[in-house]
């Protein structure tokens, strides 16, 4: 039997609160303390329990998940990889506006 397969469609104006990112990335409240601690994510409000996330957010969590999990990288490892990552990404945008 396989895991069904979900999806969360995210707009730039999406905004999760902490429960929220927990339960669509999976993952304990502690370990988005300590995303939050390395700065790999930036939530909107001063206190924890008025803390938002951005899809952006939501979507780095998500990578820092699959970091740890398929390759063993701590967050300091793992906010390295995700800037990479995303310069990456905005080189091959650029790239394509020249083609």
């Amino acid at each position: 039997m396989t895991d069904p397969i979900s999806a969360l469609l995210l707009d730039e104006t999406a905004e999760f609160s902490l429960a929220e990112l927990c339960a669509a990335c999976r993952v304990s409240e502690d370990l988005v303390v300590e995303i939050v601690a390395e700065g790999i994510v930036e939530p909107m409000g001063r206190e924890r329990m008025h803390w938002r996330f951005t899809g952006v957010a939501l979507t780095r969590v998500q990578r820092v998940v699959r970091l740890q999990q398929d390759f063993g990288v701590n967050l300091a490892g793992a906010a390295l990889a995700i800037d990479l990552l995303e310069q990456i990404e905005r080189l091959r945008r650029a790239q394509r506006s020249f083609d």
